[in-house]
């Protein structure tokens, strides 16, 4: 990108070519002097929408799984020093952040999406994730 505090129109076509290149369907970008938001189908729910809202279709043992909305590094917490999201046998909500997911320095939390208590953990801490890929699952 360019020296300058401003955005070229160059600068932006390569952000939205690397917004597309990451599979995101929402991306906001906050400076002190603008902000530059991006949704690829205005229909399109935010971000932070579960990311499954029902069992997927074949879920075993009644269990039902958070996957990867998006590629990304998948975080348990706010921070290194900071205490997960959720542990096993957390309760949570359909709107209870579970973790976050990082693509260039863009942090996505990730929702439950139901109702249920956390009974397994499948990532590592900073485990690149790709779409689609589990993260945890949920009793019912």
């Amino acid at each position: 990108m360019s020296g300058s505090s401003d955005l070229t129109p160059e600068d932006v076509k390569e952000i939205l070519r690397l917004v597309d290149e990451a599979g995101l369907e929402e991306f906001e970008l906050e400076t002190p002097r603008f902000t530059l938001r991006y949704r690829r189908d205005e229909a399109a729910s935010p971000r932070a929408e579960p990311a499954r809202e029902s069992p997927p279709p074949g879920a075993s043992d009644g269990l039902v799984e958070i996957t990867a909305p998006t590629v990304g590094n998948f975080y348990r917490a706010p921070a290194p020093e900071q205490a997960p999201y959720v542990e096993i046998g957390s309760a949570v909500e359909p709107d209870t952040q579970v973790c976050i997911l990082e693509v260039m320095k863009l942090m996505s939390p990730v929702l439950a999406g139901v109702r249920g208590t956390i009974a397994q953990i499948c990532r590592a801490d900073g485990e690149p994730v790709q779409y689609g890929d589990v993260l945890f699952r949920i009793a019912t």
